[in-house]
């Protein structure tokens, strides 16, 4: 699997863009089967950072009326101390 398959999508939320002004954390949808050793990699391929840590959670399935969303994997990822990510940089809320 290559790195832009592995890395899905940016959480971009008020609590995400919080956690990376302030805590130097970035969230991302990633793909199922990826592990916590290839989402470093992947980040640290696509953005040119230093990823310190990776923590990883499955995000279970929701069933509604007539709507049915699968279960999808979140990674929050910190960077090391002085890294930073322009990722919604210039981005208005």
């Amino acid at each position: 699997m290559n790195a832009y398959e592995v890395i899905i999508r940016p959480i971009d939320t008020e609590k995400t863009r919080y956690q990376a002004s302030e805590l130097g954390q970035y969230v991302f949808e990633v793909h199922l089967d990826a592990n916590k050793i290839e989402i470093k990699r992947a980040v640290e391929h696509i953005f040119d950072v230093d990823v310190a840590r990776v923590n990883v959670m499955i995000m279970p399935a929701k069933q509604g009326w007539r709507k049915y969303r699968p279960p999808w994997k979140k990674a929050v990822v910190t960077l090391a101390e002085g890294e930073r990510m322009d990722l919604f940089e210039g981005v208005v809320a």
